[in-house]
């Protein structure tokens, strides 16, 4: 079998470690890295070093897509850049894999599917949460109508003081790079409802705010490693601790003025970190969702709610206090009629990233003929599905008005897909 020659175009955390060593660690039978292309020199130097790669650096995309003439590229760089990468990529007759979130906004939207239809060729949005085994048994039971139809879901997702205040450490904390966490980490949740629910959201009403990070905070320092006030902050982030982090960012940042440890207090931060979202769809479920960047717990919860009973899970990942290695789902019977009302479904928790998530993702990709009998390989049309949701939302919050999807895109709502945003009622 012709292996896919592949060009990694970013070298942050997640083009470094699941698009570059992990990729081809697991899938070298089936990939080869032929160009790595990043505009810190020294950052690229150092990612390839980690990669285990002897593929050549650019600095520019262009030239490498000239030079090397690769069969895909894969899109690791700052939100707010993708569409520019993905375009040109298409454009020269390539397949992309991008990093969620797909893009950043309407426009760029419509620049990538106008090129995925001009060039015919495929885009993949790296929607991995869908391939995390408890996402797909909740996927089957649904499927199977096990608690009938759906009529509202409960969604409340929490990311804990260090995952949640590393966006604000980061570009991510302004909506400009992108879009709001509504964009850049809830592309992932909103993209989990539509598909969970096989429908599009018509509307969406949001309430966010910033409570924490930026402005509220009590102090600022330039970055932690130069600030005056580490002995008394609890976000203080010790660069050199993190070998992997030191090595990628910090000698790097003396050539672009990148520092990966960004004071979670500057006071230009513009992104909220309090969210609360209501959504209703076109199949008439209504959905409550939630975003909160800095609690004590890391996870979240889910609940469906259907005509026959219902669904729920509450998933840890991090929390002072042990617990098994494992999702238990509950499937709650309104009418057991011979059944248990209560139905126990444990599901273990795998190795790699987002507990096998990453793993059956990258199988699905770049393993030839397997099935996808839950719909899990995302392309551009749930990408921007995703994206217009976290757009819709931050507008709300800004405006105080309920959004309407289809008045962001028109076009999507006459595409000819089966959740075409038209409604049936």
């Amino acid at each position: 079998m012709e292996k896919r020659r592949f060009a990694l175009i970013g070298t942050g955390n997640r083009g470094t470690t699941m698009w570059g060593k992990d990729l081809l660690a697991g899938w070298r039978e089936h990939v080869d890295l032929t160009a790595i292309v990043e505009k810190n020199s020294l950052r690229g130097e150092r990612a390839r070093n980690m990669i285990g790669s002897n593929a050549p650096l650019y600095d520019n995309i262009d030239s490498m897509l000239v030079e090397q003439k690769p069969d895909l590229v894969i899109v690791c760089t700052p939100d707010h850049t993708h569409d520019d990468i993905i375009v040109r990529a298409l454009e020269s007759g390539i397949d992309v894999i991008t990093e969620k979130p797909m893009t950043t906004s309407i426009e760029k939207i419509r620049r990538i599917l106008d090129a995925e239809k001009r060039t015919g060729r495929r885009v993949d949005v790296s929607f991995n949460y869908r391939y995390a085994p408890t996402a797909g048994k909740i996927k089957e039971l649904l499927n199977a109508g096990e608690i009938g139809r759906v009529t509202s879901v409960d969604f409340h997702w929490y990311l804990n003081t260090k995952h949640g205040a590393d966006y604000f450490r980061r570009w991510h904390a302004y909506t400009e790079n992108s879009g709001s966490l509504f964009v850049h980490k809830a592309t992932h949740h909103f993209d989990l409802l539509n598909w969970y629910l096989d429908s599009d959201p018509e509307s969406v009403t949001s309430f966010a705010d910033l409570q924490n990070y930026g402005r509220k905070g009590p102090f600022r320092g330039p970055r932690c490693k130069l600030c005056p006030h580490t002995q008394e902050c609890d976000y203080y982030l010790d660069l050199e601790a993190d070998p992997f982090l030191d090595q990628l960012y910090e000698d790097p940042s003396k050539i672009d003025g990148y520092f990966r440890d960004g004071c979670v207090f500057r006071e230009d931060i513009d992104i909220p970190d309090t969210m609360v979202v209501s959504l209703r769809y076109r199949n008439n479920v209504h959905v409550s969702y939630s975003l909160n960047t800095f609690q004590p717990i890391e996870g979240h919860h889910l609940a469906f709610n259907g005509t026959k009973g219902r669904i729920e899970l509450r998933q840890y990942e991090a929390q002072p206090w042990e617990e098994p290695k494992q999702d238990t789902i509950l499937l709650i019977r309104n009418f057991p009629n011979g059944k248990e009302a209560v139905e126990r479904i444990v599901v273990p928790h795998f190795t790699g990233g987002h507990y096998g998530g990453d793993d059956r993702m990258r199988n699905m990709i770049f393993k030839p003929d397997m099935e996808d009998r839950l719909a899990q390989r995302a392309g551009t049309r749930a990408g921007a599905m995703s994206v217009l949701c976290g757009i819709a939302a931050l507008t709300s919050s800004r405006t105080g008005k309920v959004v309407d999807i289809a008045e962001l895109m028109p076009e999507l709502a006459n595409d000819g897909s089966p959740n075409s945003l038209r409604s049936s009622r």
